[in-house]
């Protein structure tokens, strides 16, 4: 698990607490929680906490940690992510990101909670990453949720077997899902991986739910997605092959707040220069998705514009 995101507004109805399990089953070019996307523990520092102490040097073994007049560098070729560095920063400036929770132990401290979901009539939000990546435990999380009598709603992309994406979803009370790109070249291109077994993982799903416990959530990336024949195509999908299951479609709109993040992990950020749509450009997209067929008034745009 990476973390626990509280109040939370953006992650379903209400307020809510997003948990974020880490590994995904895309590599989106935009993505928004790029520490989300390996499997494996990553290490990252954070420099408005570090006092400067040099703790963290003397326990590193592998000798990936450098004291420089900028700061701690982190040589990721040596860096084992054992996090002995992270347990001797006094000031908790080294984080190791990526720990193992057990689901019963979550759902309890979720549970603390549950004043703010009552009063909003919010509840928990499983995603990621990608959920159906482990779905045993996103079935017992889910369940769980529920026997405590929190609303629970699960983000997927979707992307994975059809099994471990109905499994991860079984007992959920919502499901978020994301639908991307609807033309399977450009989808691979900016993703990784073609969207055939995306639309038919959605099919499925809709086949299933009850009216409403789907919503779509597209974001609208400048150069990428946020394309008028993209969304009229995503819009003529939902329309026509999704139907009443389908409650809400929100669009989206870029930001760059995870840059901090890319810089933290080392990574370069293919939007780095890329910038917010204006609310004309965010309306005329909305305009094309519903004459794709969706209903206007499922149609809701969310985000920050310039």
């Amino acid at each position: 698990m990476l973390n626990v995101q509280r109040m939370s507004t953006e992650d379903g109805p209400g307020i809510r607490s997003t948990v974020f399990v880490k590994g995904c089953t895309l590599a989106c070019r935009w993505c928004h929680n790029p520490e989300s996307i390996s499997h494996e523990p990553e290490l990252v520092w954070q420099e408005w906490r570090c006092v400067g102490c040099g703790s963290c040097e003397g326990v590193c073994e592998h000798g990936a940690l450098e004291h420089a007049p900028s700061g701690i560098l982190i040589d990721r070729s040596k860096c084992q992510a054992c996090g002995a560095c992270a347990r001797a920063c006094p000031a908790g400036a080294l984080e190791l990101l990526g720990t193992p929770r057990r689901a019963d132990a979550l759902v309890a401290e979720l549970a603390h909670d549950r004043p703010f979901f009552e009063c909003s009539g919010g509840g928990v939000t499983l995603s990621g990453g990608e959920p159906a990546l482990r779905p045993a435990f996103a079935e017992a999380f889910c369940l769980q949720c529920r026997e405590a009598g929190l609303h629970v709603a699960v983000d997927t992309c979707g992307a994975g077997p059809a099994e471990a994406v109905e499994r991860s979803c079984r007992h959920a009370d919502l499901v978020l899902y994301d639908l991307k790109e609807i033309d399977p070249e450009r989808h691979r291109a900016f993703t990784g991986r073609g969207n055939a077994g995306v639309l038919e993982n959605a099919r499925r799903l809709a086949e299933r739910a009850r009216p409403g416990a789907i919503w779509i959530r597209t974001p609208l990336i400048p150069g990428a997605t946020a394309r008028p024949d993209n969304l009229e195509g995503l819009g003529a999908f939902i329309a026509g092959e999704l139907g009443e299951a389908v409650g809400r479609w929100e669009l989206l709109a870029f930001n760059k707040l995870c840059a901090e993040q890319y810089r933290r992990l080392g990574r370069e950020w293919a939007f780095a220069d890329a910038t917010l749509l204006e609310s004309g450009e965010i309306e005329g997209l909305r305009r094309a998705a519903a004459r794709g067929g969706v209903a206007a008034e499922r149609i809701f745009c969310t985000g920050a514009t310039r």
